[in-house]
């Protein structure tokens, strides 16, 4: 399911990116790739998406976090 859809509270781990790879190269430079978990702090459906990886909080768009696959 794509990361937008997840939500507050839960921890999930990153499958794939599904984009360019000029967004997949800015997102693993923010420790974004396959296999790291994530939690998901802030998806209210409006507003940032935030995220926690690694003790490290990401806010992302709305269109990146819907081009992100977890499990």
């Amino acid at each position: 399911m794509p990361l937008s859809m997840v939500n507050t509270g839960r921890r999930v781990r990153l499958l794939t990116v599904k984009a360019g790879r000029g967004l997949q190269a800015r997102l693993a430079a923010m420790g974004l790739v396959p296999g790291v978990e994530l939690e998901v702090i802030r998806n209210s459906h409006h507003g940032p998406f935030i995220v926690s990886v690694k003790d490290t909080r990401l806010v992302l768009g709305r269109g990146m976090a819907h081009k992100i696959e977890v499990e």
